[in-house]
């Protein structure tokens, strides 16, 4: 069969009892996209060759039943992933702010935007039955001729930011629980042999932030959503040229940094509560706001607490005690991780409401009842794809 419109008709064989079902192309190159596959990769892997994966993807060849069976498994998407004519959304897709560029990164960065597509799909979707909560983040610009923020500039938007939020001077309690209330989405999804910090985006008016679930301390988990708050206050208006110089991707990486370290350590209280250069010194803090000791040490290099010999003595004394990588307070036993909530309370309060399936929510979101469960938080939609025969029941006589 033609096909039309860059919309491949699946055989008769092939639709079986949903007779018209159509394979669109887009849906397969996003999928190979986020397994990070190039076509050669996905033709070896089921039998075909690279042209023929090609045409697939331009809507010019129709896979015959049996190669579009090995696709979906390869690719690991249930088979009416790629009949999705549209993903749901809030409007278009703002710049990506992922921490690198270049040929090394360009293929994970592609499989992130499309995990953010899928995130933004499964939001939609909820929204079409639920409230999401309203957002309310401000949003700023510089003030000069140039496009860089300087560091006062940056200093007064986080505490711009703290004041919108109602917050104090002091620690704040859970970061991603604010966000989420303040109308941000939050996921934290787990890639496979990735080494994802988070990234944040718009879709529309409607901000996300995705982060990591391999992180193996809570605190830096934490800087990593202020860190992508820093991106959606400060560098909304910024494109896609921008993030792709390396140079400007840096300035604005550096930015973001400042202003985590700014909205977590507030500069009118934090440097009250430093009482000592050694390292050990900062544990205890670290207990109470909840950040990083290397970070807390920057953050005392932005404001002057320390001079530079003493900064350069506090990262030898983490090196010495091998906290690079694992500080105290880190790990299973340390400060718990901040969860996203709002996602999972929408999947609950509408799959309770019994007005819809689950089978029917996750046909409407999409991807595959794994990645659903990771962003959703919940398996709740994974069990409902499946029919089950639930068993008689008994009594005796």
């Amino acid at each position: 069969m033609a096909a039309i419109n860059n919309i491949i008709h699946i055989s008769q064989a092939a639709r079986g009892k949903h007779p018209g079902r159509l394979l669109i192309p887009a849906r397969l190159t996003e999928a190979r996209t986020a397994k990070k596959m190039t076509q050669s990769q996905l033709a070896a892997q089921i039998e075909v060759s690279r042209q023929s994966v090609s045409t697939y993807e331009l809507g010019t060849k129709n896979p015959d039943p049996e190669v579009m069976v090995r696709i979906a498994r390869v690719l690991q998407q249930p088979m009416t992933y790629f009949t999705r004519e549209e993903i749901p959304s809030f409007g278009n897709r703002s710049t990506v702010f992922f921490r690198k560029t270049g040929a090394d990164t360009k293929k994970r960065n592609q499989a992130c935007a499309v995990h953010a597509d899928w995130l933004v799909s499964a939001a939609a979707t909820l929204a079409n039955y639920a409230h999401l909560p309203q957002v309310d983040l401000p949003s700023f610009e510089p003030s000069g001729v140039g496009v860089c923020y300087t560091d006062d500039e940056i200093e007064e938007s986080a505490e711009s930011v703290r004041k919108h939020f109602n917050l104090n001077h002091g620690p704040i309690s859970n970061v991603v629980r604010l966000l989420e209330a303040k109308g941000v989405i939050v996921c934290r999804q787990k890639m496979e042999g990735e080494n994802v910090g988070a990234f944040s985006f718009w879709s529309g008016d409607r901000p996300f932030i995705y982060l990591a679930s391999d992180r193996k301390s809570a605190a830096r988990a934490r800087f990593d959503a202020a860190h992508e708050l820093g991106h959606l206050c400060l560098h909304r208006w910024i494109g896609e040229d921008e993030v792709d110089d390396a140079d400007r991707l840096k300035e604005i990486e550096q930015e973001a940094d400042r202003f985590a370290g700014a909205f977590l350590l507030p500069r009118k209280s934090f440097p009250n509560e430093v009482f000592s250069s050694r390292a050990e010194g900062f544990i205890e803090l670290k207990s109470r706001w909840k950040v990083s000791i290397q970070a807390m040490a920057y953050r005392c290099k932005d404001l002057g607490v320390f001079d530079d010999r003493q900064i350069t003595n506090i990262y030898k004394q983490i090196s010495y005690k091998k906290w690079r990588t694992t500080e105290p307070l880190d790990g299973e036993n340390g400060l718990p991780f901040e969860e996203p909530v709002v996602l999972r309370k929408l999947t609950d309060l509408l799959l309770d409401s019994g007005k819809v399936s689950a089978a029917d929510v996750a046909l409407e979101i999409g991807p595959s009842p794994d990645i659903l469960s990771q962003i959703l938080g919940t398996d709740r939609l994974r069990m409902g794809v499946e029919s089950r025969a639930d068993a008689p029941d008994l009594s005796l006589k």
